[in-house]
């Protein structure tokens, strides 16, 4: 047996519908685990399981929904008897300067991305204390280096991070590992949206090399599975970002210096983001603009 098997493991991956949580549960379902995937687009979610096969199921739920996923979670434990790993990976962004911001976009990625992830321990944690499981929160690079018109997401994996590395030490207690997933910019949905904004691809290809790369989503998925197979406390989806840990200190001193600089050569153009608010970026932030109008109505 690979020590990367996930034989016999019930795993559950949330912002399954696509990109990073769609392309996980096909590689952990690939090394032999039964996969569970929680998402907000029913099609996506059920072509997605239809491809894996019998064992995976889907549930539609949205993370800032604290009820339904228990709901959910209680599901998954009835259909599968056991859940053994749990991806806190749904996420959606926005980009603009802060006071250029929509505050009701701003505040959404951190109700998704934050508060979408603490709704998910809750929910799934009392299953992975029976299982003396494991529990992978996807983080970012924005988690390790702030950047400018990128408050909210940054912000947003910020915390994420902070919050798992404060649930480690009290889950150990009960047996749960905690792990935070870093990436960087990846060929999904979200990254894609985020360069249909011309303003945001300039900034982003002025970033130093690597920073300025997007990397393909094979290869970063398969090291995420490698992680959750060793149970993980760190785990690098490009292998370069592990260089960035002991210097993390740094970036904020760098960013702080540099960005003002690539700010001012972008001249007038940051004036459009005033005269046409941004929403949030590809299919998944469709999805979740989607789910609230419904809610709303």
């Amino acid at each position: 047996m690979s020590k990367h098997s996930m034989a016999a493991q019930v795993a559950v991956i949330t912002g399954a519908a696509r990109g990073v949580g769609a392309q996980l549960a096909r590689v952990l379902a690939a090394r032999g685990a039964k996969v569970a995937l929680v998402g907000l687009e029913r099609d996506e979610l059920a072509a997605v399981a239809e491809s894996i096969g019998p064992d995976a199921g889907w549930w539609e739920a949205n993370v800032t929904d604290r009820e339904a996923l228990r709901t959910v979670a209680d599901e998954i434990v009835e259909r599968y008897g056991k859940i053994d790993v749990v991806v806190a990976n749904a996420g959606i962004a926005t980009g603009a300067p802060f006071v250029d911001s929509d505050p009701d976009v701003w505040t959404r990625v951190i109700d998704v991305n934050l508060v979408g992830s603490a709704n998910t321990a809750w929910a799934f944690l009392p299953a992975l204390t029976a299982s003396r499981g494991y529990f992978l929160q996807i983080a970012s690079l924005a988690a390790l280096t702030p950047a400018p018109l990128m408050t909210a997401y940054c912000a947003s994996k910020a915390g994420v991070e902070a919050l798992a590395h404060s649930l480690r030490p009290e889950l150990a207690l009960k047996g749960v590992k905690v792990g935070v997933g870093y990436l960087s910019w990846t060929d999904t949905d979200m990254v894609r949206g985020a360069d249909q904004d011309d303003v945001m691809r300039d900034m982003r290809a002025g970033l130093p090399w690597p920073l300025n790369k997007t990397y393909p989503l094979a290869p970063a998925v398969e090291r995420i599975a490698d992680g959750i197979g060793r149970r993980s406390t760190h785990v690098y989806a490009q292998a370069w970002l592990r260089a960035m840990q002991p210097q993390r200190h740094l970036t904020p001193l760098i960013v702080g210096a540099v960005g003002p600089i690539k700010l001012r050569a972008m001249g007038s153009r940051l004036a459009e983001f005033a005269e046409k608010p941004r929403g949030l970026v590809g299919r998944g932030g469709a999805a979740d603009d989607a789910a609230r109008r419904s809610r709303v109505e």
